[in-house]
This record gives C-alpha cells, structure tokens and sequence, in this order.
C-alpha cells in the first residue's frame, strides 16, 4: 500500500481531496492530510505543512498553483517518490523542480486512478 499526503485536505465533505483520503483509507491505504484548517478527515487529523514525513509513497495536490509556492521546499524536503497533480493543480514550474531531483509527476486524477486500479 502507498502511504499518500493529501495536499489541500479538508472536512467539506463536498471537496474532492475530501473524497479521496475516505476512498484511500478504504482501500487500505494509510494518509496524511496536510491543509489550512484543523479538523479530521477519514479519522486523521488534518496537520500544517510543518512536520516532514519521510515515508511518503505519493502526494496528492489539491491546491491550486497560485498557492503552491509556500509548498514547494516541503514536497522537496518530503521527497516523494511521486506527485500527482489533479485537476486544476496542475503546475509546469513546480513539475519540473520535482523531476530534476527525480520525483516522479502525473497530472490525472486520484479518485479515478482508484477506481480504475491505476494508483
């Protein structure tokens, strides 16, 4: 199973990152959620960009590029093996720092990559 960061987590049940850590936690897959506001999503506490994990398979991006930059030294200092940048993150700046330290990117969809068995 791939430990993922969901990047933008929330408790709007109506959010899509909201969405995926439930289908993640579900299919056996253990989370962090990182975002802005305190709460709980898929019963994990939703923590700041502060901790470094260093045992993070995937992050998934739900924040949008015009509010990536504060983000950028801790997915570097996460050091993924990948990110994948859903819908309306996508970001060809941060993609090519993340691929010249060799973090794998994907701009696609996390809740249909589940579904679909291509996460």
């Amino acid at each position: 199973m791939k430990k993922t960061l969901i990047l933008g987590a929330t408790t709007n049940t109506t959010r899509y990152s909201y969405l995926v850590a439930n289908k993640l936690v579900r299919k056996g897959h253990s989370i962090v959620n990182v975002g802005r506001k305190v709460g709980e999503v898929a019963g994990v506490a939703i923590e700041p960009a502060e901790t470094i994990h260093t045992d993070i398979d995937t992050i998934t991006m739900y924040v949008g590029p015009q509010n990536q930059a504060p983000y950028y030294d801790y997915i570097l200092q996460t050091n993924p093996k990948r990110v994948i940048f859903n819908p309306g993150s996508e970001n060809p700046d941060l993609q090519r720092k993340l691929e010249e330290v060799g973090i794998a990117t994907i701009e696609g969809c996390t809740l249909v990559m589940l579904n679909t068995g291509q996460f």
